[in-house]
């Protein structure tokens, strides 16, 4: 009932501004432990129900856990970590380089 209050509001708001809203990119989810489908009319059309979506970079789901988020996270981390071993693996090959030249060469003076 509080929903459909706030959606009958939103409405009289946006028409008395002569504002549209594009039914087809508005989204809603219900976040709950035992997640249930939501069925919301905006002009006549469904609006879809989601599972999850982005907010201020962080990710909600529908079943009020930090699962996917976590893996996100993860997935995000391992990313940059492999990039970052591809780098320092070059660098570590250079410096092997070098301290063989090194040892070579005070090996030659004994």
């Amino acid at each position: 009932m509080w929903l459909l209050c706030k959606r009958d509001r939103l409405t009289e708001v946006r028409k008395f501004y002569g504002m549209e809203m594009n039914v087809v990119k508005t989204k809603v989810m219900s976040i709950s432990r035992q997640p249930s489908p939501i069925h919301i009319m905006m002009d006549q059309k469904q609006l879809d129900d989601v599972e999850y979506f982005n907010s201020v970079g962080s990710m909600l789901t529908n079943d009020a856990r930090c699962r996917r988020e976590m893996n996100s996270r993860i997935a995000m981390a391992k990313a940059v970590f492999k990039k970052k071993t591809l780098f320092t693996s070059k660098l570590d090959l250079k410096f092997e380089e070098e301290t063989s030249k090194v040892l070579h060469v005070e090996r030659s003076f004994v």
